[in-house]
């Protein structure tokens, strides 16, 4: 909301909705053909078109504003486009299309205790995913349960690993083949006679607070906070099974093996309802859980309390268990594997660099600096002002390279020449979104923010440069200002 309140707040911009790219779709205007659409100006026609090649009737949702109800989920970068820019072209055309009710933007994920990075190769991807042969619903489980949905969260091997062994092997797995695994093994897969007691009914208050907690959390789009509450059913259930041990009342007389029917049918139902609320997170595993319980499809409904879907005499097949243990050493494994390439590294020799090199450099960044201002400036060529901000960038770095050898330090120091190099290139993109968001007098929660990952970026880079970073904020340099 405030990133959308922050472009209308102030009355809305002109903004350019072109590129001078060879890719893309083209404008179709005269003089303009050579041009084609900025892709976020473009891309959510998308959206309708794409529905419109899979059926005639796509009126039905497009142009159905009281009856649709419209979700977007995206990256938070993408949310002007879709808070402010597609619904204006929407509104423009005065012809009823369906607008965005519910925006859901995720913050951002990080890897280990850095960033994810495709040109370092530092983080796993998609296709890497799939190589490690680790299925992809435990992917699913683990990405859902650190989303980033109301601050920035990480991704660690460590963590991973501890997920799986812990919540889904240990828990959810463990309750789900123990209840089924129990019931073929003592009732030979036959669904018995369920004769509740007051503990009996207890678990069924305990199941239905926890499914209400789910659904509400669904229907906010709180998908994270959603999961954990499938993990505590299952967690109940464990809990349910351990205190009424099963598998000695199997053994006593008929009414201690009609509670143990009844304890283990209850479970079952458990079960089936559990991979119900699963299919929208791991729907292989539901799928699953569903042949194991020998039922079809049409059960994947959720209602507002637990139903016993399980009727006496249902017939279920063989269970089997549905994850696996991950050893730690793999994790270590893939830590090192996807942790990227090997920087390169230059050594700088003690000793300042010359008086005539450090100016040289100085003035070249400052007369290249103001040739990319000028540029864009006159709206130049994209492609022409993307080679002179690289050429700037080089010189930057060059010029912080030479500075570092004129630190004292006691031998050698060593200067991280890639990292510098990117470190560079993010504070000039980072400053540049700094002073976008000031020109657009955004919320000042929001500039605040981006001015200190600004700064923070400018203190990596000074480390990485072998420079002390600066200490102090913005306020401190607003202060001394005033004073003079």
């Amino acid at each position: 909301m405030g990133i959308a309140r922050a472009w209308v707040r102030d009355g809305l911009k002109p903004r350019c909705i072109s590129r001078d790219l060879k890719w893309g779709t083209p404008v179709p205007l005269e003089g303009f053909t050579d041009k084609v659409f900025y892709v976020w100006y473009d891309a959510p026609i998308g959206y309708l078109s794409i529905t419109a090649n899979y059926t005639a009737e796509w009126r039905q949702w497009w142009q159905n504003q009281k009856q649709v109800q419209l979700y977007n989920f995206m990256a938070k970068d993408n949310v002007p486009f879709h808070s402010v820019i597609f619904p204006c072209t929407c509104l423009g055309t005065d012809d009823n299309y369906t607008l965005v009710n519910h925006l859901i933007a995720t913050e951002y994920l990080n890897y280990e205790d850095g960033k994810f990075s495709k040109s370092r190769q530092v983080g796993v991807f998609g296709d890497q995913a799939k190589d490690t042969g680790i299925p992809a619903d435990i992917w699913r489980f683990y990405l859902l349960y650190i989303r980033p949905e109301s601050q920035d969260s990480s991704f660690s091997w460590t963590d991973f690993v501890t997920k799986n062994n812990s919540e889904l092997l240990n828990n959810l797995g463990n309750y789900i083949n123990r209840s089924l695994m129990f019931l073929f093994n003592s009732f030979n897969g036959i669904m018995p006679e369920l004769h509740l007691t007051d503990e009996d009914k207890r678990l069924l208050v305990v199941v239905c607070r926890e499914l209400q907690g789910y659904t509400s959390l669904l229907e906010k789009a709180r998908i994270r906070d959603a999961l954990r509450y499938i993990l505590n059913i299952s967690r109940h259930g464990n809990q349910y099974i351990q205190g009424n041990k099963p598998w000695a009342l199997v053994k006593g007389s008929d009414a201690e093996r009609e509670r143990a029917g009844t304890v283990m049918g209850l479970s079952a139902n458990v079960v089936c309802l559990l991979s119900v609320l699963l299919q929208p997170f791991m729907p292989a595993v539901s799928e699953n859980i569903q042949q194991q319980l020998n039922i079809p499809r049409d059960v994947n409904v959720i209602t507002g309390d637990f139903v016993c879907m399980l009727k006496p005499g249902h017939q279920i097949s063989k269970p089997a268990p549905l994850f696996q243990k991950i050893d730690a050493s793999m994790a270590e494994e893939l830590k090192q594997k996807f942790a990227g390439k090997q920087p390169e590294v230059t050594k700088v020799k003690n000793g300042p660099a010359s008086t005539e090199e450090m100016e040289k450099l100085s003035l070249a960044v400052k007369e290249q600096a103001e040739k990319v201002r000028n540029l864009k400036a006159s709206t130049a060529e994209k492609q022409l002002i993307d080679a002179e901000v690289k050429l700037l960038l080089d010189l930057k770095q060059k010029l912080v390279v030479t500075s570092a050898a004129t630190a004292d330090v006691a031998d050698q120091r060593e200067v991280d020449v890639e990292e510098v190099k990117r470190l560079t290139e993010a504070v000039a993109l980072q400053a540049t979104k700094v002073r976008d968001l000031k020109a657009n007098k955004v919320d000042k929660s929001v500039l605040d923010s981006e001015v200190k990952q600004l700064l923070g970026l400018k203190n990596q880079l000074a480390l990485a440069s072998g420079e002390k970073p600066a200490t102090g904020g913005g306020n401190q340099a607003k202060k001394k200002k005033g004073k003079k």
